[in-house]
């Protein structure tokens, strides 16, 4: 079996010694080299041509964004990022993923043992190595980032407020996710998502999002209530289910085991909306390594939701929809491009 050749990229000889020590517990990863900064990386990529890098933020002599588009525009090699867990820091882990890293994984302690950090290291990186790599369009400065919805559009979702739209992703998912709610109108339904992501990376994400789009995205607490025109993002470590009192939807945020190896996850929310949506839903599952969504999505179709996919040609990572179309979970399969267009249409013929 071919082993999964990684770059351990950090300043601390310990995280470098904790990786290192970690993932040779694994048969399928080997680590085939250490640099305490970019300079020593770049002679060592270039030497050992590594399948997957890990790659710290903060670094002496050149900072991880700087080596990062530096590494993207002139040798692209699938990169996670590795970053402790601060606001200044989750920032500048998104700006990695805008500029071509694929995965950001949050450093042992604090909220993260190492036992926990190893599993999901591990996958992220059996991620990585699936991924296929390209160098992402840098926006000119000054350019709009909000979009504008055709009135007609925001016009046929009036009749559809008490739907909610469950959406769930991995590998890949920040920038998929980002291209969907930016055209989603201010009078859409309720968006609950899951995105595999460390606690106060969501944070920052939904953040992002936030001032991005024209409905408002929030990071999910417990008790929130699922209103039209708000998308709310399941918090880092924590798993979130959707419940129903009456005719209003909320959140339920709570702690819980691994499923698939990640918290939170797709599946839970997913079970959850087709056990209180119904038909009333939608599912949404996008670009993601391994068979987390699947299943529910699986429940969801069942109890009567529509179900879309995202196509395999337009997917980062082309696994969790996989999974869920070889289970029969996904009513329609359509590009990224595709998929609001798809709901706008299923809302719209929705009375």
């Amino acid at each position: 079996m071919n082993q999964i050749r990684v770059l351990v990229v950090d300043d601390s000889a310990i995280v470098r010694k904790i990786f290192t020590q970690e993932l040779s517990k694994y048969s399928d990863i080997a680590v085939i080299g250490t640099a305490p900064d970019p300079y020593v990386a770049r002679d060592k990529i270039v030497a050992l041509k590594p399948d997957v890098i890990t790659l710290d933020i903060e670094m002496p002599r050149m900072d991880g964004l700087s080596f990062l588009r530096k590494l993207m525009r002139y040798h692209p090699v699938p990169t996670i990022i590795v970053s402790s867990l601060t606001p200044a820091n989750s920032e500048m882990a998104l700006e990695a993923m805008e500029f071509g890293a694929v995965e950001v994984l949050a450093k042992p302690g604090g909220s993260y043992a190492v036992g926990d950090m190893s599993v999901q290291l591990a996958e992220k990186i059996r991620a990585a190595a699936n991924v296929r790599m390209h160098v992402p369009p840098v926006r000119p400065a000054g350019q709009q980032v909000g979009r504008t919805v055709d009135a007609s559009v925001s016009q046929a979702l009036k009749r559809t407020t008490h739907k909610v739209i469950a959406m769930g992703a991995s590998t890949g998912g920040t920038e998929a996710l980002k291209a969907v709610l930016m055209e989603m109108p201010g009078n859409s339904p309720g968006i609950v998502i899951v995105q595999h992501m460390p606690p106060r990376f969501t944070t920052a994400f939904a953040n992002r999002l936030n001032t991005l789009c024209q409905i408002e995205v929030r990071e999910a607490k417990d008790g929130d209530a699922v209103l039209p025109g708000t998308a709310l993002i399941a918090p880092g470590n924590f798993h979130m289910l959707l419940k129903r009192v009456g005719g209003t939807y909320y959140t339920e945020i709570k702690n819980g085991p691994l499923v698939f190896h990640q918290r939170p996850a797709v599946d839970v929310l997913f079970h959850s909306v087709a056990k209180y949506a119904g038909a009333n839903a939608l599912g949404v599952i996008m670009t993601g390594m391994g068979r987390d969504g699947a299943a529910g999505l699986l429940e969801m179709r069942t109890a009567g939701a529509h179900t879309i996919a995202q196509d395999e040609a337009s997917c980062v990572v082309f696994g969790m929809p996989k999974e869920a179309i070889k289970a029969g979970a996904a009513e329609t399969v359509v590009p990224l491009t595709e998929i609001p267009r798809t709901l706008f249409k299923i809302l719209s013929s929705e009375r």
